[in-house]
């Protein structure tokens, strides 16, 4: 039953982290896995570096999500869960922060 109940979480409206707390605090999320959700509001495919990436907006917060899916469509509302990265990270500051998408959740 405990099993069946876990399963149905990544459906449920709950257990997401804020946008906007991930970009204030990178450095408490490196490394970290994440659930996610927001509007699509751009989408950057690079064919020669096989690169899919798109600009996902929540809670008046804007982060990157890399993935090796699909690409969105644009003002798509997308929930997704991936882990944490920056390419550096100079005076506790992220520079490149993203996300790399591990899984696309259902929507709820």
């Amino acid at each position: 039953m405990t099993a069946l109940l876990l399963a149905g979480c990544d459906t449920m409206p709950f257990g997401y982290t804020p946008i906007a707390e991930i970009a204030a605090a990178p450095t408490r999320f490196e490394g970290k896995e994440v659930k996610i959700k927001g509007r699509v509001v751009n989408t950057t495919q690079i064919p020669l570096l096989e690169v899919n990436l798109f600009l996902l907006e929540g809670d008046g917060a804007e982060i990157a999500v890399v993935t090796s899916a699909k690409l969105p469509a644009l003002n798509e509302e997308i929930r997704v869960r991936g882990v944490v990265q920056s390419g550096a990270i100079i005076g506790g500051r992220s520079i490149a922060l993203r996300v790399t998408e591990t899984e696309r959740l259902p929507r709820f």
